[in-house]
């Protein structure tokens, strides 16, 4: 069942600069959804449109249900944002800036909550400190602190991760998995890709405010991901022979490597025939491997693509 629905979503600047572009999308209640995307692509003006702060130019966006211009108020309380800046007031102590965060959605008060949220954030010897006096993965923590306090149904994570310590980052995750067990759907951009290839359910690539792709994780690698072999020569060459040329093979490791790149899944990988070739033409090779396409590779060749188009 979808918890969010997005339907021909467009924002035009002022300038004339179209951010995004008639984006349609949805999310399934529970899922964790990675929206991946370079500098600029449209991200945060996405996240910014469903959570309230950016008036699009165009488009419906539905939450459980319920049209956020018609029902802002109540479904603005279903929402927690970790935006990418820590803003909160430095003066305030930890404790009294959750309290006061679950408040301004009207929930009741709830001290054993707010405690055990503060202790699995690592932040509760931190309560009484005053923001001003956290180091920075702490105020990331505390902002990660904010947005659960009221305990919402969707949270959207704008590049959690970035500048923070390893310590914090594996914090965060295992807090991820936790909330997905009790029903949140999480959303969250990344340039962390290896998190989204861990801990996503579905990807989504967005460029130049166009949202190019969605899709299965899983789906995504197999319909997408190439293997690549890579023969370690035993002898360098300084140009792959022409007799290969049908392979597209590259050189790598200063001439030590010869690489080829193939479709798993097709009937005629090439493999075999090439290594028949290779040791024809009397190129030792000490070893071989293959490797398959991260998610990283598929990302990065799906905006390649898109920019070329």
């Amino acid at each position: 069942m979808a918890i969010l629905e997005i339907r021909g979503l467009t924002k035009t600047y002022a300038s004339g600069t179209a951010a995004l572009s008639d984006i349609d999308l949805s999310i399934d209640k529970g899922e964790i959804f990675a929206l991946l995307g370079p500098n600029g692509a449209g991200k945060t003006t996405m996240i910014g449109i469903i959570c309230g702060l950016v008036t699009p130019s165009g488009g419906t966006v539905t939450v459980d249900g319920e049209d956020f211009r018609k029902s802002y108020r109540r479904v603005r309380r279903k929402i927690g944002l970790v935006p990418q800046e820590l803003h909160t007031d430095a003066f305030e102590q930890v404790i009294h800036t959750i309290t006061f965060s679950r408040a301004l959605f009207g929930k009741p008060a709830d001290a054993a909550f707010i405690e055990q949220l503060l202790r699995d954030l690592s932040l509760w010897d931190k309560r009484h400190a005053q923001v001003q006096e956290l180091s920075g993965g702490m105020k990331r923590r505390l902002m990660i602190a904010k947005a659960l306090s009221h305990e919402p149904d969707i949270l959207f994570l704008d590049e959690p991760t970035a500048g923070v310590d390893v310590e914090l980052r594996r914090d965060m995750w295992r807090m991820v998995g936790s909330l997905r067990e009790r029903g949140v759907t999480i959303i969250l951009t990344t340039h962390y890709i290896e998190e989204a290839e861990e801990m996503a359910d579905r990807v989504g690539v967005i460029d130049g405010g166009k949202l190019i792709l969605v899709e299965e994780k899983h789906a995504l690698m197999q319909k997408l991901g190439k293997k690549r072999l890579t023969l370690n020569l035993d002898e360098p060459l300084e140009a792959i022979p022409a007799e290969l040329d049908r392979w597209a093979l590259q050189l790598a490791g200063e001439g030590r490597e010869l690489v080829y790149e193939f479709d798993a899944k097709a009937d005629k990988t090439g493999v075999p025939s090439l290594l028949r070739r290779v040791s024809d033409l009397g190129i030792g090779f000490s070893d071989l491997g293959t490797r398959q396409s991260s998610l990283e590779d598929i990302f990065v060749e799906l905006v390649h693509k898109e920019a070329a188009a």
